[in-house]
């Protein structure tokens, strides 16, 4: 799969686009970047852009229905002669609009589940094999981004857009969907279509950004590739203490492949001008396991609270058992109860949208019941703590909690990478009854794809990732202190980026170009 930080993408999509963008005028610039994209994805999934293309007419179509329906109810209730008449109008228009938002979620999520999910159901050769078709690139991810589009024009949060040209670039926007981040189109819609200048500020700092990420994905991500998957392909082989290992390093290897991917998407974002909404905020600083969802893969994240658990919660059956909750278990203790029901339904989401393996399912079983019961575990907390006067904001709590939410996300992420779920209870389970430090003591460690400079670098990668994040979560940005020095500054920050990409990233005789991690989801 063609990657963002390719020669092809860096050296001849990326910079063609630029220049041809800064040419034209403004009203054109959109249509370069939806050419551009259309290039880039065909270039990658060839035909199957169709799918795309079918999704961005599906919501067009969808939208110009809703706004034709708002129009149509507002001359009925203008001619309606009473109260009771107006109230039947009301009724009457919500079926029909009730009707082409499921119309237009049905077919995106549809097109999902039968491209990606059937063929993992049905057998080799049988009728409804469609194996040969393959899946598009990034559907699962534009896919929540036609979703949002109708149900927004649906609720009155966005227009309906006329232009279908400037939905199907929402939709394909090449720096964002291959693996996101989910945006909205009330979010990018108007700088994706504004055609914008480039700046000299927006290139350096998108440029910057872009270099940030790749020394994200090819001097750590790539370089712990080799170990992970050797540990991971034959966990058998390896005692507690190697599986731990593996499954740290594919944590890390995991946030630097997909957030240098978001790097490039935020950073391509601001060479054209287009807000692409930020998708982690310092995960590893998280306290909690429902605070780490809130950090990492924020517009998943937000995608499910806002399309998921908030209609379900206010759903009338949901709102009933809330209600009979809070008279039996309290005002406090009733609604988090109840809330179990959505949440339930966003974590099967989640893991279901993640791919139609067991282990997906168990992922999102584990975060489910960790926040689920972490709500109750948390309201007793602070009722124990209250009684014997001892305080939960001191800095040894704090790094207590971060410490025991790290492990628990290591843990989320071993399930995560295993093949299945019984693979990922296999592995658990040695990590628990057989874990020693012989393998490091003896020299295994180093005969499974790194050798001692390699896990040298990427501790001293660590420490600069932490000092980063630590300033960012100050309210320090690093790396847009850089962007307003003078230019041959910023030019010389962006080449010593480049460098230490090529300098020290993954190479060898071992080594093997990754794909994006979060574009196979």
């Amino acid at each position: 799969m063609e990657s963002y930080f390719s020669v092809a993408m860096l050296g001849v999509i990326l910079p063609l686009t630029v220049l041809l963008y800064q040419l034209v005028p403004p009203r054109v610039r959109p249509y370069v970047l939806l050419a551009a994209s259309c290039v880039f994805y065909a270039s990658v999934s060839g035909v199957l852009i169709a799918f795309v293309l079918l999704s961005a007419v599906s919501i067009w179509l969808v939208g110009l229905a809703l706004s034709s329906l708002d129009r149509q109810q507002a001359a009925a209730r203008a001619a309606a002669a009473d109260a009771d008449a107006r109230r039947a109008v009301k009724r009457r228009y919500r079926r029909y609009r009730r009707g082409a938002v499921t119309v237009g979620v049905a077919v995106n999520i549809g097109l999902l589940a039968v491209l990606r999910y059937l063929p993992h159901f049905v057998p080799a050769g049988g009728v409804l094999d469609i194996s040969g078709i393959g899946v598009p690139m990034g559907i699962s991810f534009y896919s929540l981004q036609a979703v949002s589009y109708v149900v927004d024009v649906y609720r009155g949060g966005v227009q309906a857009e006329r232009n279908p040209l400037r939905l199907a670039l929402f939709l394909s926007f090449f720096p964002q969907v291959m693996e996101g981040p989910i945006s909205r189109y009330g979010q990018v819609g108007t700088s994706l279509s504004a055609g914008r200048p480039i700046t000299v500020d927006g290139l350096w700092s998108g440029s910057v950004r872009i270099m940030w990420g790749l020394v994200k994905k090819m001097v750590v991500a790539d370089r712990v590739n080799v170990l992970v998957k050797t540990v991971f392909s034959d966990h058998a082989a390896y005692d507690g203490g190697v599986i731990a290992l593996a499954a740290a390093l594919y944590t890390l290897q995991l946030y630097c492949d997909f957030s240098g991917t978001m790097d490039f998407a935020v950073g391509a974002g601001r060479i054209f001008g287009v807000t692409v909404p930020e998708n982690f905020r310092q995960p590893f600083a998280s306290r909690t396991a429902a605070e780490f969802w809130q950090r990492w893969h924020i517009s998943l994240g937000a995608w499910f609270r806002d399309y998921v658990f908030y209609p379900v919660s206010l759903s009338a059956p949901v709102k009933r058992v809330t209600g009979a909750a809070r008279r039996v278990l309290g005002n406090r203790v009733g609604p988090l109860a109840a809330s179990g029901i959505a949440l339930g339904c966003v974590w099967l989401g989640n893991g279901i949208w993640h791919g139609a393996g067991s282990q997906y399912l168990l992922f999102g079983l584990y975060y489910f019941v960790l926040i689920w019961l972490g709500g109750f575990a948390g309201l007793a907390g602070d009722a124990i703590c209250g009684r014997m006067g001892v305080s939960r904001s001191g800095a040894a709590w704090r790094a207590w909690q971060r410490v025991r939410t790290l492990a628990v996300i290591v843990v989320g992420e071993l399930i995560f990478r295993a093949s299945s779920a019984g693979d990922a209870l296999a592995m658990l389970g040695r990590l628990v009854g057989g874990f020693t430090f012989a393998s490091a003591a003896d020299g295994t460690v180093l005969g499974l794809g790194m050798d001692a400079a390699d896990f040298a670098l990427v501790a001293v990668a660590i420490l600069v990732l932490a000092a980063v994040g630590r300033a960012r979560e100050s309210g320090v940005h690093p790396l847009a202190r850089l962007c307003p020095a003078p230019y041959a500054g910023r030019a010389a920050v962006v080449m010593t980026l480049f460098l230490v990409a090529i300098v020290f990233g993954a190479y060898g005789e071992n080594y093997q170009p990754v794909d994006p991690m979060y574009a196979q989801f």
